[in-house]
């Protein structure tokens, strides 16, 4: 007997040992199971070490840890080093860093992915709405300040009768969002703090208008598109936190602002954006970028922008393909975005494509380089065959292709028929290829199909 016994308090002692770093448990292969049945609401960050963006959610997930360990919640955070956890991080598919998601019930089958923001706030109100119900019941006035002062954006819906179509479309409409906080009241003495006279849905938050009431038919899709068109700030700022939501939301066509924040006329330049932004609520998403900040160049080049040509204004849409946009003129004012966005909006721009110039040389080596101005020219010339790889200069696979990309150019040099060449996508855009990854091969075939 006093040896099961022991068995038995070795065998709990051992599953009790899971580590912690910062209130963040700290999970491996070994103990991945014992941690799924010891905590049935389990958020499982997989990060490398060397990985920037995990590094910088690390404190806002510690954070977060903590503020829902402090309020007894059963809800966990852990993470995984998928370097070290290579089966764990293959068994759930991770390919970037960080990769998080939430395990439900101690189901390690299908776990769900996180979609909201990097904030602290923004991890435990996604938890919360995952774990307890979609809608929140507000007893009263404190209760109502309190989910308001607590979150930047909470949406709260004044209904008589919690059985009526509006009631029942609205917790349809909070089931499918899963970072804003939803609360329901029927309570007199809420309508009248908040100066509401009838039913009606009312989105507060901690910018611009403060809050925004919807007006127009209650129905699930109406209320989302509310939502959604109210959530973010009429300008947002491109940060590593901001980033999920600017990505992950609906609205696909995004403005942005290459603006450095200590040029002398940098809250001018701001106020006429944010100007423009209000016209455009919903449609477009207006983005300022820091040019400044080193983490920001990479975009900047991406949009063949350098520092020193900031401040300007570029469109992209971010549809299955992104097209880029660039207006006329370099001003930046209300006027001028308003009918920048208006020419958009009405489908009467045109792409912008960036093309360095032809170089001199570009066809005196074995592998030829095209530009955005030859490219069309040499690619579809129906009496060659044109092999292109398209490359970025800081890519380490194509680094890594470039001697071997020199060889085959080496040995169809002398052809008649057979071109090997090169763009160098960062630089160069065409109409037929849009490039997604580096480096990218196309074979364009002799003919007249342009294929």
């Amino acid at each position: 007997m006093l040896k099961f016994l022991l068995i038995c308090t070795l065998a709990v002692a051992s599953r009790a040992e899971i580590a912690e770093e910062e209130d963040v448990l700290v999970l491996k292969k070994s103990n991945f199971d014992e941690a799924l049945k010891a905590h049935p609401n389990l958020l499982v960050e997989f990060y490398a070490p060397w990985c920037g963006h995990c590094k910088a959610l690390a404190p806002e997930y510690a954070k977060a840890a903590g503020m829902l360990k402090a309020e007894g919640s059963d809800i966990r955070l852990a993470k995984v080093d998928a370097t070290e956890e290579t089966e764990l991080a293959q068994e759930y598919g991770v390919r970037g860093y960080p990769t998080i998601k939430f395990f439900k019930g101690g189901e390690k089958e299908s776990p769900k992915e996180y979609s909201a923001g990097r904030q602290a706030d923004d991890i435990v109100s996604w938890l919360k709405k995952r774990t307890g119900p979609a809608v929140a019941t507000l007893a009263g006035v404190t209760e109502a300040e309190s989910l308001i002062a607590d979150n930047e954006v909470a949406v709260i819906g004044f209904f008589k009768d919690a059985e009526s179509a509006g009631a029942k479309a609205y917790e349809k409409a909070a089931e499918a969002i899963d970072d804003i906080p939803f609360a329901m009241t029927s309570d007199d003495a809420v309508y009248s703090k908040f100066e509401v006279s009838k039913d009606s849905v009312v989105l507060f938050k901690k910018f611009d208008e403060g809050r925004n009431t919807f007006d127009g038919e209650l129905t699930k899709e109406k209320l989302l598109a509310f939502v959604k068109a109210n959530q973010l700030p009429l300008v947002i700022e491109f940060t590593e936190q901001t980033a999920p939501k600017i990505f992950g939301g609906d609205i696909k066509s995004h403005i942005l602002m290459f603006l450095p924040k200590a040029a002398s006329d940098f809250q001018d330049k701001m106020d006429q954006f944010k100007k423009a932004a209000e016209g455009f609520k919903g449609r477009i998403l207006f983005i300022f970028i820091d040019s400044d900040v080193d983490d920001n160049q990479r975009i900047l080049e991406f949009f063949g922008l350098k520092k020193e040509e900031c401040p300007a204004i570029r469109l992209i849409t971010l549809e299955d393909e992104m097209t880029k946009y660039k207006p006329d003129s370099d001003s930046i004012t209300a006027e001028s975005i308003t009918e920048f966005c208006t020419l958009f909006t009405e489908g009467k721009l045109k792409p912008h494509l960036m093309s360095q110039d032809i170089p001199e040389d570009w066809d005196k080596n074995p592998v030829r380089v095209l530009v955005g101005k030859n490219f069309e020219e040499v690619a579809f010339d129906p009496t060659k065959n044109v092999f292109v790889e398209f490359y970025a200069p800081w890519c380490g696979h194509c680094k890594q292709l470039a001697p071997i990309w020199e060889k085959l150019g080496e040995k169809y040099k002398d052809s008649a028929d057979t071109i090997v060449a090169k763009m160098d996508s960062t630089a160069n855009e065409i109409e037929a290829v849009k490039v997604h990854s580096f480096p990218t091969l196309k074979f364009f075939p002799a003919g007249e199909e342009r294929k």
